[in-house]
């Protein structure tokens, strides 16, 4: 599902289900961020870094610890960027070599609507506006959940450029449904800060990808390097 959404350059590793979602081994220094965490959030710990370690095999690299750095962001092995998710029944890991993509973020999510208020913490006047408009353009896709799945990619592909908190309200998500696919299309996220310097050259939006399936909705975004 994940892999669907990112150039071909990006490996993406996925596990669906309680079969595959499993306590796998965690390799050392891992453990102690898991310790005191219930057997369900063990599981998906431990399930999406067995998905990073294929998705590293996949691109010849030794499979090797992924820790926790600042604020949470996973530290990937030199020359590899990175992106996890996981949610009830799917774990994903998208990988890929750092001369091919400058960041990249992925997120799924139940495709359930948000608990109530949450779209009003998260969600400005004019993006709750459009999901109005994408709700009678695709009434089976649950705006609100879609779009706090795209504000969670652009966040993580956001951070690594940037080492800074960007708060829901900093990016204007506009959604968009492919003509062709009632379950697919793009977004383009607004950056209302100042955005990232590449190249020299400074970013001010991020384009991204969705899709429905299979009980979830699944968002990436990656960033070119030129």
């Amino acid at each position: 599902m994940i892999e669907d959404l990112l150039p071909d350059a990006v490996i993406a590793v996925e596990a669906h289900g309680s079969d595959e979602i499993v306590e796998a081994p965690l390799f050392p220094g891992e453990e102690r961020f898991v310790a005191l965490a219930v057997a369900k959030r063990r599981r998906e710990y431990a399930t999406v870094r067995a998905c990073a370690r294929r998705a590293m095999e996949k691109l010849g690299v030794p499979p090797q610890p992924i820790l926790p750095g600042e604020r949470g962001a996973p530290q990937w092995p030199d020359g590899l960027l990175g992106s996890m998710t996981h949610c009830d029944g799917y774990c994903a890991a998208a990988l890929v070599r750092a001369t091919d993509l400058a960041s990249l973020g992925i997120d799924a999510e139940p495709h359930a609507p948000l608990p109530d208020g949450v779209l009003e913490a998260v969600a400005l006047p004019a993006e709750r506006e459009r999901l109005r408009r994408l709700a009678a353009e695709r009434p089976e896709v649950h705006g609100d959940r879609l779009l706090f799945s795209a504000k969670e990619s652009v966040y993580k592909a956001w951070f690594p450029l940037t080492g800074q908190w960007l708060e829901f309200s900093e990016a204007d998500i506009d959604i968009t449904a492919d003509p062709g696919d009632r379950a697919r299309g793009r977004f383009r996220a607004e950056l209302l800060v100042p955005g990232p310097l590449l190249d020299g050259h400074r970013i001010g939006h991020f384009e991204g990808r969705w899709a429905v399936r299979g009980g979830l909705v699944a968002t990436a975004v990656t960033v070119p390097r030129s």
